[in-house]
């Protein structure tokens, strides 16, 4: 079941609350509902045993990413302590930070960096209000990843080629079918791979 936009935009406004304990508990719906929405496809995909040896060790870690206005971002940040913004490419328009919490719940911030572009953010914004704009799921090696999506479940990715997303990934997108007239963009997030220890 993909998640209503009513219920993410009100799990939003309690984010950028007063009430800790009420901040707290509107991150794990909201992680919540994005997990759930992504749900059937990535269990369909991991089905897979060769898209299921890419994820990383540990299992496939989840991140559901917020878009949200301008005002309410800073209102958010400010009352998780100014977390560091993201590095990400000029061209995507987005201003970003992760939010972290207990038992791998995991959230990512974004508004458009020029509220009046025409980037990914301020599009659905503009058609959706604020709310649940994608899933991101990692995995070891995105272009591998996006050819199995591609040649076994014939699904074709946003992108044509692997590219730089957020603070040195690499990333490509899907826009996967989730419910009747329903679809939810998930992103592919390979991380950089860390130096081995001499």
């Amino acid at each position: 079941m993909s998640p209503s936009p009513e219920s993410a935009a009100a799990y939003i406004s309690k984010l950028a609350g007063a009430d800790a304990k009420e901040r707290e508990a509107a991150a794990y719906a909201l992680f919540r509902l994005g997990c759930a929405s992504a749900e059937p496809v990535l269990k369909e995909w991991f089905a897979d045993p060769e898209f299921r040896a890419l994820a990383p060790a540990g299992g496939a870690l989840l991140t559901v990413g917020l878009a949200v206005q301008p005002a309410i971002f800073e209102i958010i940040r400010a009352r998780f302590g100014q977390p560091k913004l993201a590095q990400v490419p000029p061209d995507q328009d987005v201003l970003e930070f992760e939010l972290d919490f207990a038992h791998g719940v995991r959230l990512d911030v974004m508004t458009p960096r020029t509220p009046a572009a025409e980037g990914p953010i301020a599009k659905f914004l503009a058609r959706f209000g604020e709310g649940i704009q994608q899933v991101e799921c990692d995995v070891r090696e995105v272009s591998r990843a996006t050819e199995i999506l591609q040649q076994r479940f014939q699904i074709e990715p946003v992108y044509p080629q692997t590219r730089p997303g957020a603070n040195q990934t690499r990333v490509n997108f899907f826009l996967a079918h989730v419910a009747e007239n329903r679809k939810l963009l998930i992103e592919l997030v390979e991380s950089p791979k860390k130096p081995k220890k001499r």
